[in-house]
């Protein structure tokens, strides 16, 4: 029965490991090495995957060494720095994502690399009113005026993020500039790999978009309550 045989071979060549330690410790690398590939296939988030395929680097490399594989140890010992420096970026994106929330200059340091920057005049339109939103945008310089829903943004703030969200993606007003303007902007490709990469980024903007809203919200109320105080001062004029 060759399948019975095989497993035999297969039980001989483990007892004559277990007593052998150079043997033992390249089965238990394999093995580690494995198990964290399987597990990586139920990760989803970037800097635990990037870990898990550090450690199985290193458990192949082990096994290679051992059982000499010049392929394998090749191959892996280029894996091992590509994985280590991938999960340095993301480690250091987590952190400027997390500073950036308290100081906005922060922010844009570790956006631009990632965004497009460019230079507008004071009176140059950024987008229309019911444009497609295709791009999201930070102010580094300047000041802008989003005149339909009379709101004026400073440098350091990130704009456009609402329609970038919404079902039909259309600006719900235009984007001009009151002075001479640097800003910088990512298409939704590049934002998708950031926040594939690092979803503290995703969590970020959710939470700028949330508080953008409360803040309109808030202005409508102060407004209607505005509104209703004019009509009775109007009345009482009229009598």
């Amino acid at each position: 029965m060759p399948t019975f045989d095989m497993l035999a071979a297969l039980a001989d060549r483990l007892a004559v490991a277990l007593t052998q330690p150079q043997e033992l410790l390249a089965l238990a690398s394999a093995a580690v090495a494995g198990l964290l590939v399987i597990v990586s296939a139920f990760v989803r988030t970037m800097i635990p995957l990037r870990w898990l395929a550090v450690g199985s680097n290193i458990g192949f490399i082990v096994y290679g060494l051992v059982h000499p594989s010049l392929l394998m140890v090749a191959l892996h010992a280029v894996l091992l720095p590509v994985n280590l420096w991938r999960v340095r970026q993301m480690v250091q994106l987590t952190r400027r994502v997390t500073s950036s929330t308290a100081d906005p200059k922060q922010m844009e340091i570790w956006l631009r690399p990632y965004m497009r920057s460019r230079n507008y005049r004071t009176g140059q339109r950024i987008f229309k009113r019911d444009a497609v939103a295709d791009r999201l945008y930070f102010l580094a310089s300047g000041r802008i005026e989003l005149p339909e829903i009379g709101r004026q943004l400073d440098a350091g703030q990130m704009f456009g993020e609402i329609a970038f969200f919404t079902p039909d993606r259309r600006r719900s007003s235009s984007a001009r500039c009151l002075t001479p303007c640097t800003v910088l902007s990512i298409d939704e490709a590049t934002f998708r790999q950031l926040v594939y990469q690092n979803p503290d980024f995703g969590l970020h903007v959710v939470r700028l978009i949330a508080g953008r809203l409360s803040e309109d919200r808030q202005r409508l109320r102060v407004a209607e309550a505005a509104g209703s105080a004019v009509e009775p001062a109007a009345e009482r004029g009229s009598t």
